[in-house]
């Protein structure tokens, strides 16, 4: 059997050398469209609603002025603004905290069942794959007072006609938009903490299953310290989610009546898109970026800090 060698010519192998100059300059040719791509679509956005924020800006008003700090002190004086923001505050322990808890109940049997897991796993994704507009008009159907799912259900089980409006009553408003988030949010809090648990060395629990220690023990004593970094992981992507909640709101209820269920997004787009004043919305995007960074900031530092711990 006869053998064909290959050789490449040396004016070949010297074409696709590179200096080492050229080396250190490849990585960052590679990445400036990107940059470019984030400076257009990112940075000049946000430093363009920076300087907003310190103007009068107004479609209505033909002349733009420099006015300093004024945005940031008339919202600080709005009520509607504190309002919503701690409505928005409210609504981001809720829902995180049942989240949680769901979802750690059920990452917990889907940790210790043996048939089907795989099959568990794809059916709870499903609320991940639905697009959170899809998810508003779903519960927003759900909710509605004449033709909606709840009240024909209630009205199947006691036999009574039940018209409840739950997305006009206080405070039925807010807790149908809870429930739409929780549906969402819970999926994402189990894969996360069944990651976790399934993680866990063996060790522990065997010595502890020899010493006697009942479920409940096992549990407090050595599943909950030691998932940590990964319950607040979770909690920190899904705070970060619905501190920017907009679109179910939106569908739901429109941050209405008045502004009953009126977050703090809804709030700036109607400050900015409906009323026209965007250096006040800008002013307020601003003051809830910096402190959802200083939420993530203090969420982060305890994960690190939750690391450090687990390894001494």
């Amino acid at each position: 059997m006869a053998t064909i060698s290959v050789t490449k010519s040396p004016a070949r192998a010297r074409a696709f050398e590179i200096s080492a100059d050229e080396a250190k300059r490849l990585p960052w040719l590679l990445l400036t469209p990107g940059l470019i791509a984030l400076a257009v679509v990112v940075a000049f956005p946000m430093l363009y609603s920076f300087y907003l924020s310190f103007t009068n800006y107004d479609l209505t008003r033909p002349t733009t002025e420099f006015i300093g700090l004024q945005n940031y002190i008339k919202l600080f004086s709005n009520a509607t603004f504190w309002q919503a923001f701690g409505r928005t505050v409210l609504f981001m322990t809720l829902a995180v905290n049942l989240e949680f808890l769901i979802g750690l109940g059920i990452a917990q049997l889907m940790a210790k069942a043996l048939l089907g897991r795989g099959l568990l796993r794809t059916v709870l994704m499903m609320p991940m794959m639905f697009a959170p507009v899809l998810v508003g008009f779903q519960f927003k159907w759900f909710f509605n007072d004449q033709v909606g799912l709840v009240n024909n259900l209630l009205y199947t089980i006691t036999g009574q006609p039940h018209i409840i409006p739950w997305l006009v009553q206080v405070p039925l408003g807010f807790i149908s938009i809870l429930v739409a988030e929780i549906w969402m949010g819970v999926p994402f809090m189990v894969i996360i903490l069944e990651a976790g648990i399934l993680s866990l060395p063996t060790e522990p629990f065997e010595a502890a299953e020899v010493d006697g220690a009942s479920g409940w023990q096992k549990f407090r004593h050595l599943t909950f310290p030691m998932i940590g970094p990964f319950i607040y992981t979770a909690m920190a992507i899904r705070s970060l989610d619905l501190a920017r909640v907009y679109d179910v709101v939106s569908i739901m209820t429109g941050g209405g009546p008045g502004t009953r269920t009126e977050l703090i997004w809804t709030y700036v787009y109607r400050l900015a898109f409906t009323g026209h004043d965007y250096a006040t919305g800008s002013a307020m995007s601003y003051v809830t970026v910096i402190v959802s960074f200083l939420f993530t900031f203090f969420l982060f530092r305890n994960v690190i800090r939750s690391r450090w711990e687990g390894r001494e």
